[in-house]
């Protein structure tokens, strides 16, 4: 079975080294000439804007994937033309924008922080009147490891920010005081069957994950269940196929 995977990245890597005992063999396809899993599996460089390279890409695949949530949708919505992708790019779509993930989880029922919308500095003072005091600027796309964030804790902190104010589509939401974070993985198949992994317990330093440990100490069942029950929601409305994380204050 050849699996493709959209992004030759260090994450791509390691599923291909996780992969290869199982008998499973795999295809890349990266922008860049450069991407690491060049030095162990077939790679095709291109651009995922491509279409005449993803139609060859998927030529004698079972599935793709990919290895991070940026890859565009456009590229995995063209590829279901010719071959099964998973998870779906509804999944992924979701996934790439803040704004989305919130609203998916209130429709789930799925507690999260205040939020309110920013696309302009009006939009901002406005969020602010809402959300209060101290609270959390981000970018709704491509944030990562604390990049495209800012924390406002004060009015001076809020001009500041106006002052610098980007055209990019942002969100507000209120600052959690929180005593941890914990991650569920959940996993779900192609049939429908779920599996759930113990809580583990995310211990960062200056906004990048340093250490996970797990099982995280102190799990109650209460707790435990609570998350597997938030990740069943998402898998189900989603028809989610592979593996998801969630990350809970």
């Amino acid at each position: 079975m050849t699996i493709g995977i959209l992004g030759g990245g260090q994450l791509g890597y390691m599923l291909a080294l996780a992969g290869y005992p199982l008998g499973l063999h795999f295809r890349f396809l990266d922008p860049s000439p450069q991407a690491p899993v060049g030095r162990i599996a077939h790679r095709v460089t291109a651009e995922y804007s491509d279409l005449d390279a993803l139609e060859k890409f998927a030529h004698g695949l079972e599935l793709v994937t990919y290895e991070f949530e940026n890859v565009p949708v456009e590229a995995a919505r063209f590829l279901t033309k010719h071959v099964s992708v998973y998870p779906s790019p509804e999944a992924l779509e979701a996934a790439q924008d803040r704004l989305s993930e919130k609203k998916l989880f209130q429709k789930l029922g799925i507690a999260t922080a205040s939020f309110a919308e920013v696309s302009s500095a009006n939009d901002l003072e406005a969020a602010v009147k809402k959300i209060g005091l101290p609270a959390v600027l981000k970018t709704r796309r491509m944030g990562y490891d604390g990049k495209g964030q800012w924390v406002l804790r004060t009015p001076e902190d809020v001009q500041r920010v106006k002052a610098e104010f980007s055209q990019a589509a942002l969100l507000l939401e209120d600052f959690v005081a929180f005593q941890r974070e914990l991650s569920i993985l959940a996993v779900r198949s192609r049939s429908g069957e779920t599996a759930f992994y113990p809580l583990v317990e995310n211990h960062h330093r200056n906004g990048i994950l340093r250490l996970a440990v797990a099982p995280a100490p102190k799990l109650s069942a209460a707790l435990q269940k609570a998350g597997e029950r938030a990740a069943e929601r998402v898998l189900q409305e989603l028809n989610y196929v592979g593996v998801l994380a969630i990350e809970f204050f």
